[in-house]
C-alpha cells in the first residue's frame, strides 16, 4: 500500500522545512517518492534528497490542481510502478487550490495508492493578513486541510496564537491544529497529527483492552469455580457489560491554552461534581506555565497530573454519559 500525503501551503509557509523534518525523523526506513511541481519553492537540493533515497520525479507539465489532473494521474501511475514507494509526499505550489489537489488525487485510478492525509503549512503570523488579502483562495488551503501545520508560532504572544487558532477554527472545525514550535516536536509528532489520532480514539481504545482483560478475568475466574463447585450456580458470573461505545460519548477539544497545575487541579475535582454528566474518563496534555506540559489522567474520585512531553497541541478529551458539553467548554474556559 501507498500512502500519499498532501503538503500544501502558501509560498515561505515553511513546507519544504516540514517536509525535511518529516524524512528526517518521521519515515525511517520507507522508501518515499517526492512529487513536487516547479513552481514549488527553491527545489530542495539534490543532494539532500539522495541522501534520504527520495527520488525526485520534476513533473514536466506545469501547475499539477490546474488542468492537468489526467496528467497528474500519469505520473502517480509512474512513480508506483517505477518506485514501489511506501509513500508519495505531493507538494503542490504555494499558489493551488488544496481542494483541487484533494480531487485529483482521488480521481487517481492506481490500485494500491490510498490518500493519507492533507496538510496545509500555514505562517501563524501572517495567516490573519492572508485571509483578508488572499480570501477565499487562502481559506481554501485553510478548510480542505485535515491537518493545519502553523510556522513560526514562538514568534507570537499566548494571546495572538489563541486569536490565530479561533480564526481558523471558524473556517475549519475539524482538522488538528499544530501550534507548538516545531524545534520542541519530533517528526513522529507531527505525523500523529497530520494522521490524526484523537485523544478520543486512544482513550476509547484503551478503556476497550481494559473491559476486554477484566472480561477474561471473569471467564476465567467463572472456569476456576466450575471445577470447583460444580452444583454451584453460575449465573452471578455472566457479567452484562456494555461496551464502551455504545453508551459513552466523548468531547474532546484542542487548544493552545495555557493552564497551571492548580487550574487542572480545580477543573478535574469539579468533574466529580456530577453537573457535568457522569464522567467516566479525561485525559489532557497541556500548555502549562513556562514552557512545561503537563499531562493529567482521571477516573472518578481520582486524578493525576504529572509533568508531560510536547504534543502537537493542547489535546483534551473526556469520556462519560450524558455529557454536558457547552458546560465542559465552559469549564475548560474554552
Amino acid at each position: 500500500m501507498t500512502k500519499i500525503d498532501i503538503i500544501s501551503g502558501f509560498l515561505g509557509a515553511g513546507k519544504t522545512t516540514l517536509i525535511k523534518k518529516l524524512l528526517a525523523e518521521a519515515f525511517p526506513g520507507e522508501q518515499i517518492v517526492l512529487i513536487e511541481n516547479e513552481f514549488g519553492e527553491i527545489s530542495i537540493d539534490g543532494g539532500f534528497l539522495k541522501e534520504s533515497g527520495v527520488q525526485i520525479s520534476e513533473m514536466s507539465s506545469g501547475c499539477i490542481c490546474c488542468t492537468l489532473v489526467g496528467d497528474f494521474s500519469k505520473a502517480l501511475v509512474e512513480v508506483q510502478e517505477q518506485f514501489h514507494p511506501d509513500r508519495v509526499l505531493i507538494e503542490p505550489s504555494g499558489v493551488g487550490k488544496l481542494s483541487d489537489v484533494i480531487v485529483a488525487v482521488k480521481g487517481v485510478d492506481a490500485p494500491g495508492m490510498e490518500l493519507n492525509s492533507y496538510v496545509t503549512v500555514a505562517d501563524a503570523t501572517k495567516a490573519k493578513t492572508y485571509m483578508k488579502n488572499f480570501g477565499e483562495f487562502y481559506n481554501n488551503q485553510v478548510e480542505s486541510a485535515g491537518t493545519i501545520v502553523l510556522s513560526r508560532t514562538q514568534k507570537l504572544s499566548q494571546e495572538k496564537l489563541e486569536a490565530v487558532v479561533a480564526l481558523l477554527r471558524e473556517k475549519n472545525p475539524d482538522a488538528a491544529i499544530l501550534t507548538t514550535p516545531w524545534d520542541e516536536l519530533d517528526g513522529k509528532t507531527i505525523l500523529s497529527a497530520m494522521e490524526k489520532v484523537s485523544l478520543a480514539d486512544e482513550l476509547l481504545a484503551k478503556m476497550r483492552a481494559e473491559h476486554e482483560a477484566e472480561e477474561a478475568e471473569h471467564e476465567a475466574e467463572h472456569h476456576h469455580d466450575h471445577e470447583h463447585k460444580h452444583e454451584h450456580d453460575h449465573e452471578h458470573h455472566h457479567h452484562h457489560h456494555h461496551h464502551a461505545d455504545e453508551v459513552f460519548t466523548s468531547w474532546g477539544k484542542e487548544t493552545p491554552k495555557v493552564f497551571s497545575k492548580a487550574e487542572i487541579e480545580k477543573i478535574l475535582s469539579a468533574l466529580d461534581g456530577g453537573e457535568y454528566g457522569k464522567i467516566l474518563r479525561a485525559k489532557g496534555i497541556v500548555n502549562g506555565e513556562n514552557g512545561q506540559w503537563l499531562e493529567f489522567d482521571y477516573v472518578p474520585e481520582e486524578s493525576e497530573i504529572r509533568d508531560g512531553h510536547p504534543d502537537y497541541t493542547g489535546r483534551l478529551c473526556v469520556i462519560g454519559a450524558e455529557l454536558d458539553e457547552p458546560k465542559l467548554a465552559a469549564l475548560f474556559g474554552l
